[in-house]
């Protein structure tokens, strides 16, 4: 029997794929934010908020990510979006400065 013969040798350790974090992809977290933003009324935010979930979900499925790893990668990426909202309409909700000690 060889060396290379052994089923030591022809062992592999198995293989494990790492999707990148939904919560650290800013371009599309600030892409779907907008467009969330933008939305006029909550059944039309409501309805794209299911489309994004519904396509990161067939993503992650395509993936062969866990279902429990891909439900908490969704729902970091939700948070996210939430803050950058937040943000955008803070941002734009008028000409005035907000710096606290502005006139009154």
């Amino acid at each position: 029997m060889r060396d290379r013969d052994l089923p030591l040798f022809a062992w592999q350790p198995p293989c494990k794929l790492i999707a990148f974090p939904m919560a650290n992809r800013v371009g599309k977290i600030r892409d779907v934010a907008r467009k969330l933003a933008e939305k006029t009324t909550e059944r039309h935010a409501g309805y794209y908020a299911k489309q994004v979930t519904d396509g990161l979900t067939a993503h992650f499925d395509r993936l062969g990510i866990p279902p429990h790893e891909r439900d908490q990668q969704i729902d970091a990426f939700w948070t996210k979006v939430e803050q950058e909202v937040l943000r955008l309409t803070y941002q734009s909700s008028g000409a005035g400065s907000h710096d606290p000690r502005g006139a009154a």
